[in-house]
């Protein structure tokens, strides 16, 4: 039935609303005894995930969130010497940052903190579940992303 359909696609997307406040709000505490926020986490992961030094925007596009924002944990994170800006070759006003010695230091803490926290989770989540989540979410991002025409996206 489509209205069915349509009232679990609003209870998905509530769900992860929700979801999302609480990580954002959970990962604070996690990551704190390494002086760090989700949001500076975010920032850290994406650089070490890429390999590379990123522009604020790739960085912004690989974490989902605004440029403005990524920029202001970017620069926290350089005066605190766990990133640094380099110029970029390619476009003189968009600066590339890498992860400096402390700042691949702390991320790979993390890391290490987080897999252990994911692998107790594991025990309790089942994979076919989790396989059918990372579809569904990867469908929602798709359609709401800034290529959004494939999937009846209308816009705003």
């Amino acid at each position: 039935m489509p209205g069915s359909s349509v009232e679990r696609i609003t209870e998905t997307v509530l769900a992860v609303f929700r979801a999302h406040g609480r990580l954002i709000e959970w990962g604070d505490s996690f990551v704190a005894p390494l002086g760090l926020t989700s949001a500076r986490w975010q920032m850290l992961g994406a650089l070490a995930l890429a390999g590379e030094a990123l522009t604020t925007p790739r960085i912004a596009d690989a974490m989902g969130v605004s440029r403005q924002g990524a920029r202001k944990q970017l620069q926290r994170l350089a005066a605190e010497g766990l990133v640094v800006e380099r110029p970029n070759p390619g476009h003189r006003r968009s600066p590339l940052y890498a992860l400096t010695p402390r700042g691949e230091s702390a991320y790979a803490a993390a890391e290490a903190q987080w897999r252990e926290h994911a692998a107790r989770l594991a025990g309790h989540l089942d994979e076919a579940d989790l396989r059918a989540a990372l579809r569904v979410l990867s469908l929602l991002e798709t359609a709401h992303g800034p290529a959004a025409t494939a999937v009846g996206a209308g816009g705003s």
